[in-house]
């Protein structure tokens, strides 16, 4: 097309966009922009010929047409690659080309885009990347494809596998491209398929034959180069015209983007008072819905609250009732019953050394006695042992360690304290019982070989450290806490204004702390 013919394009073209804008067709504004642009492009205008590319594709995008927006991505891709050599953007922009060529259905399309874009890629030498477009064209070509892109399609092929160190199939492709290019008078790609021909034959050491080549490329560059200096130069005569133009066009958009602005403002301005009411309206039920629900959350945590504390008070109640009793029955057996069991065990030791002759009878009443005596003993013991109340909290703590300790359990006792110390008599029996617990919890279900009972005191809290090293437990999950009987030490510590961690592992065993204020 020479410039008289570009021009002319131009200038129904501006026509077509004042009738386009005032019909308010925007796929019709964005194809006149896309054809401006194309013309620019034409004349060899490169940044005009972007602007109005640019410009077609805002008006594109806010279409349905597949169609135009391919065509725009296209010529998009086309320009950043050719002539500003901005390869990303290039790339982008064919990607975009085929991915709307693939919405329309159009093949022809899909090789022509993908031939450029194998092109890309090989420019940057990422053949792998490139090489999946370049497939697609060899496989439809033969029906999709234009012949005016043989020589093109066969110099990628060439260049393909001259990468690939296929040098015979290399050859026979630069052959054909540059007889394609020949043949179809293709200026432009026949010089491409000279060079890349040329590099191909230096790189396998054909030096005089890619000279030739060279040659052949240098030579066809410089015809082309006069002819774009021709254009060029019968441009600038209508550069002046051209400034005019792109001046009116601008006109005309401004005025449709003033008038468009309006509407678009007008438009955003009852979307937003519609937004508003919406967010208010949204904003006072979440607000009284968040009261309502926060209300109900209250009463529901005042409940759990009065349902905990009556639940903790009758356990508190419970163990306060229990060690109460358990002392007085223990005081009971020791004081009243042992000795009352000593009392007549002494009888009947006078009476037998009285008599000359002691019955069977004497003899078994004698050590059935006895043995009751042991036993309530032992009971007494069992319900407030000895040593808690003649030595005191850690000295008891100690001998439990010691009795509960056998072949398969040891446990060790660490105590920084002074073993004198002495506590609060209901501290020490509390303490006393729930560590108890614990070890009985360790001797009966964790299986384990090592315990550990570590006891410090500082700031007026007693730390009382319970280890083992057996098979732990989820301390989630109810039924175990319920039948290890963590719930009552639990309530113990929290009665003593106590604190209690737990840390339990199935694979390395269990860690409880009790930290209590001392009394």
């Amino acid at each position: 097309m020479n410039n008289e013919l570009y021009e002319k394009s131009l200038i129904q073209s501006r026509s077509a966009l004042r009738h386009a804008i005032l019909s308010g067709d925007i796929e019709l504004i964005a194809h006149i922009y896309n054809n401006i642009g194309g013309n620019f492009d034409g004349l060899l205008e490169y940044e005009k010929a972007l602007f109005y590319y640019k410009k077609g594709l805002i008006f594109a995008d806010r279409t349905n047409s597949n169609y135009v927006k391919y065509n725009i991505n296209n010529n998009l891709g086309n320009i950043y690659f050719f002539d500003k050599k901005d390869f990303k953007k290039g790339i982008y922009h064919y990607t975009k080309a085929i991915d709307y060529s693939l919405k329309i259905k159009d093949t022809t399309k899909m090789v022509f885009t993908k031939i450029n874009m194998a092109w890309a890629f090989f420019d940057i030498q990422k053949f792998d990347e490139g090489y999946p477009y370049l497939q697609f064209v060899n496989t439809n070509f033969s029906r999709h494809g234009d012949t005016s892109l043989k020589c093109i399609t066969n110099m990628l092929n060439g260049m393909y596998y001259s990468n690939k160190n296929d040098s015979k199939k290399a050859t026979a492709f630069f052959e054909n491209a540059v007889k394609y290019g020949i043949e179809e008078e293709e200026k432009s790609d026949l010089s491409y398929a000279y060079l890349e021909y040329s590099k191909f034959l230096n790189k396998n050491g054909e030096y005089k034959k890619a000279y030739a080549f060279l040659e052949q490329y240098n030579k066809l560059n410089e015809e082309i180069n006069s002819e774009e200096k021709l254009k060029k130069a019968n441009v600038a005569g209508i550069n002046l015209e051209l400034d005019e133009y792109k001046r009116e066009i601008d006109k005309i958009s401004n005025s449709y983007k003033s008038k468009e602005t309006y509407w678009l403002e007008q438009q955003s301005r009852n979307k937003k008072i519609v937004i508003l009411v919406i967010t208010l309206s949204l904003l006072v039920f979440l607000i009284f819905y968040a009261f309502s629900q926060n209300e109900k959350l209250k009463q529901y945590n005042r409940l759990k609250e009065i349902q905990s504390k009556v639940q903790q008070n009758i356990i508190n109640a419970t163990i306060d009732g229990q060690e109460s009793e358990r002392k007085k029955i223990a005081t009971f057996l020791h004081d009243n019953i042992s000795a009352l069991l000593s009392s007549a065990g002494m009888h009947l030791n006078v009476f037998s050394t009285m008599s000359q002759n002691q019955s069977d009878e004497i003899i078994k009443t004698k050590y059935i006695l006895e043995d009751a005596h042991h036993k309530v003993r032992d009971l007494s013991h069992e319900l407030m042992p000895s040593l808690l109340v003649r030595f005191g909290l850690l000295y008891a703590l100690d001998d439990l360690c010691e009795k509960n300790s056998n072949s398969k359990i040891k446990f060790d006792f660490l105590n920084t304290i002074d073993t004198q110390t002495r506590f609060d008599e209901a501290f020490e029996m509390k303490i006393y019982f729930i560590v108890s617990e614990l070890l009985n919890n360790i001797l009966k279900h964790s299986k384990a070989s090592k315990g550990k009972l570590h006891i410090t005191m500082n700031n007026n809290q007693l730390t009382i450290l319970v280890e083992d090293n057996g098979n732990g437990f989820d301390f989630e999950a109810n039924e175990i806490i319920e039948g290890f009987g963590l719930n009552r030490i639990k309530a113990r510590i929290h009665n003593m204004m106590g604190e209690i961690y737990i840390i339990s592992d199935k694979s390395k065993g269990t860690n409880i702390e009790l930290i209590v204020p001392i009394v």
